[in-house]
């Protein structure tokens, strides 16, 4: 990667050296970091030092999770007041350290309602959702950044639309289904570039598909299952491949259980073949969200409704599920989540 020589990174160390050190810093101390010169902050902002991290090892694959805050109590009231909040927390499953973000000045009670996250380059994108106060859909699409620790505000969505199907591929994020403001399924889908922050149009799927799951496997994204507008909460065995060369869409049959949901649920085995993660364990069976970090998986949920929400790191399709210890305050539900390699 290229690296301006005007003044050293570090002083008295070779610059090969003093990059490597700057490289292998957590990324909870990028912003710190970065105040302490203009080299520093130039260097750890910019998209060649993420790649040259992630190239070398240096990345890591963090949890990031809408979660209901912890609720808020009157004074002489042992039920909740207000309805609940959604925050965004995130979970290093290496050192175990949980963290939450900020609230996008927009929404500084809480993000709104199910909202898609995903990510880009090691920073997280937050689309749509429901307006946490009129409960009305919104075309909002956010981006936070690790290292500045700041929200930006990105071009909204094209039209609105919740319950959609999104994944990421080479900076790009591609959304697919879900349904519009009258309930109606969709089978339109759009992609979005983080970088130019711009939108286009992508030839539709072959059927609507509202309630979907996104997944990516390879270099194709993958829309699971969801229903059409006639047969609401009926999902379907069928899945969707997008393939990036052609621009058009892969019908693929049997690839999901039929009348399972998949949202927040869908896991890739070693073959390439989706499974449930809802059915590896009878802990998480209820409310399931699982979020491939490597080769651990975390994994929220609970075994009955209503239940104690359980929180685990699974090493596999058929591992053990191991339990993770969870501060007071990100112990809420999981609404949905996904992996940022930061």
């Amino acid at each position: 990667m290229y690296i301006s020589e005007s003044i050293e990174l570090i002083p008295g160390i070779p610059e090969e050296l003093a990059l490597e050190c700057l490289s292998r810093l957590h990324f909870s101390t990028h912003g710190v970091a970065a105040r302490v010169c203009h080299r520093w902050r130039e260097l750890l902002h910019s998209k060649d030092f993420y790649y040259h991290r992630k190239q070398t090892g240096h990345t890591r694959k963090a949890a990031c999770l809408v979660q209901s805050l912890p609720v808020r109590s009157g004074s002489d009231e042992t039920k909740p007041v207000g309805p609940p909040a959604y925050g965004v927390s995130v979970f290093d499953p290496i050192s175990g350290i949980w963290d939450r973000i900020d609230p996008v000045p927009k929404y500084p009670n809480g993000f709104p309602l199910f909202c898609q996250v995903t990510s880009s380059e090691g920073k997280l994108v937050v689309m749509a959702g429901w307006d946490p106060v009129s409960y009305e859909p919104v075309k909002d699409v956010f981006v936070y950044d690790f290292t500045t620790r700041r929200w930006k505000k990105g071009k909204d969505m094209p039209q609105n639309r919740s319950f959609f199907a999104a994944g990421e591929l080479g900076g790009r994020v591609f959304i697919a289904g879900g349904h519009d403001e009258s309930k109606n399924a969709l089978s339109s889908a759009w992609v979005y570039d983080v970088r130019k922050d711009e939108w286009a149009e992508l030839a539709p799927m072959s059927q609507e598909r509202d309630e979907c799951e996104g997944v990516v496997i390879g270099s194709e994204f993958v829309v699971v299952s969801g229903y059409r507008t006639e047969n609401q909460g009926g999902f379907e065995e069928s899945a969707e491949s997008y393939d990036l060369g052609t621009g058009q869409w892969k019908r693929v049959e049997h690839a999901w259980k039929a009348s399972q949901c998949p949202k927040s649920c869908v896991g890739v085995g070693k073959d390439g073949k989706m499974f449930c993660w809802a059915e590896s364990n009878s802990e998480v069976r209820v409310g399931t969200c699982g979020i491939q970090l490597g080769r651990r998986t975390f994994l929220s949920g609970s075994a009955y409704q209503g239940g104690q929400q359980g929180f685990f790191l699974a090493e596999g399709e058929n591992g053990k599920p191991e339990r993770i210890e969870v501060p007071d305050e990100f112990v809420g539900l999981v609404q949905s989540g996904c992996h940022v390699e930061i």
